[in-house]
């Protein structure tokens, strides 16, 4: 007999009981407060809409030095029937150690019996193999550190949205963006505009996190790449991320649909070089706000 989404839902709940007794200290499983809750409700009442997808990050240490490698996990409403989305990442490892420990783990995966719940066997088996990875990454940066200093290259991605209205959105995208080193702005409201500068391996993180698992109306509008020899902060047009919220344009009362004073926002791009910016992201010729 075909497996049901409630009895995937029912596995994936006592999945997590078992990852919190393993990882009970602060800051080791981190998921949002309202992710169980939702399940919860929905098998109470499975007759109304799915609840979103099962997502959460698991802090491990690696070797004795305690190396710190993050499991970021994403669980199909039909995990453990289907694959789950596993990506291991961390500071101490360079991008190519990264793509080949991520496919090794999920080759690893991929030999498992389907129908298990294999999240506390990616735990493990992450634990066990990185340390190899890590080794390599740190002896390719000792040997980049005696050669001569290569050019850096400053990334910035300009990100539109329809809109950006949810607190919990925001939220993951701030944590996001500090997390991974990167200044910018987020314009809150009707359309949605996101910029983010940095290292260009943490804007693609950014991009891959924020997007994921099912953000439709998003796309990257324009990308540029700058190179130098000196440090890429130096070329950073924002000192930190910002968070935009221009006056409303025109009298929409409680309602939430609301366009923000684009004059606005054509200004504050003015500011810090980028009005060409604005005829990218919008296909038409910035004006000048009449306030």
């Amino acid at each position: 007999m075909a497996v049901t989404v409630k009895e995937c839902l029912e596995l994936q709940l006592l999945e997590v009981e078992m990852l919190l007794s393993m990882f009970p200290k602060r800051g080791e499983f981190s998921l949002d407060a309202d992710a169980v809750p939702s399940i919860q409700r929905y098998l109470t009442n499975a007759e109304g809409a799915l609840p979103p997808q099962l997502e959460y990050r698991i802090a491990l240490d690696v070797g004795e030095a305690k190396v710190k490698v993050e499991l970021q996990v994403l669980l199909p409403h039909l995990y453990p029937q289907v694959a789950p989305q596993l990506f291991a990442r961390s500071d101490a490892l360079h991008r190519q150690q990264q793509l080949q420990l991520n496919t090794r783990l999920a080759s690893h995966i991929s030999s498992l019996d389907s129908g298990d719940l294999c999240v506390c066997e990616a735990v493990q088996w992450v634990k066990d193999n990185s340390l190899p990875f890590l080794e390599n990454s740190k002896a390719s940066s000792k040997c980049a550190s005696e050669e001569v200093r290569v050019k850096e290259m400053l990334h910035r991605m300009w990100i539109y949205s329809h809109h950006i209205y949810r607190q919990e959105l925001r939220k993951k995208i701030f944590d996001c963006a500090k997390k991974l080193n990167l200044t910018g702005f987020c314009l809150t409201g009707k359309p949605g505009v996101i910029c983010v500068e940095g290292l260009q391996e943490n804007c693609e993180e950014f991009w891959r996190v924020i997007r994921y698992p099912n953000w439709k109306h998003i796309s990257c509008k324009h990308v540029e790449n700058i190179e130098t020899e000196e440090s890429i902060d130096n070329l950073r047009l924002f000192h930190g991320f910002e968070d935009l919220q221009f006056q409303a344009h025109g009298d929409y009362g409680l309602r939430n649909d609301y366009h923000m004073d684009l004059g606005q926002f054509l200004e504050f791009l003015k500011q810090h070089q980028s009005g060409h910016i604005f005829q990218i992201l919008f296909g038409v010729e910035g004006k000048h706000s009449d306030n």
